[in-house]
């Protein structure tokens, strides 16, 4: 990828095709690309922030508290953590890689609630979460 100014326009190489644009339309290339990177999805009770620095979040919808949250390096990350947990797995086999108290329990949901990952919610006393046999076999789709 490359980009030259040349007066009042920019000019983008991407994969060998290049496009001018107006200072205007980069303007608003750059934004949305910016708001595609840096996104926050809401579920039901928890939502995933794509983070500038790469990072991803996971947090209790509508509550602003650290304790109400976890940091991921990546959303990868968070993929990977769900691919070393069994087929059927609960908020103490989360809390084996780290995470304590409610974060356990927030993870679990936001995995049931989040599209990339291929699980169901089996029991709720105590917190039971299954994979679906393709997840189960290390087969996840990531963001």
């Amino acid at each position: 990828m490359a980009v030259a100014a040349d007066g009042a326009d920019l000019t983008l190489v991407l994969d060998g095709v290049e496009r001018s644009l107006s200072r205007e339309a980069a303007t608003a290339l750059r934004d949305e690309l910016a708001d595609a990177l840096t996104r926050r999805e809401e579920f039901f009770r928890t939502a995933g922030e794509h983070r500038e620095d790469g990072s991803y979040v996971v947090s209790r919808r509508g509550v602003e508290s650290a304790g109400h949250r976890k940091v991921f390096d990546s959303f990868e990350g968070l993929c990977r953590l769900y691919d070393r947990l069994p087929r059927e797995f609960t908020a103490s086999d989360v809390g084996r890689t780290g995470l304590t108290g409610g974060r356990r329990h927030m993870v679990l949901r936001h995995f049931v609630e989040h599209p990339a990952f291929d699980c169901e919610l089996v029991n709720r006393q105590p917190l039971r979460v299954r994979k679906s046999t393709a997840a189960s076999e290390g087969v996840t789709s990531a963001d």
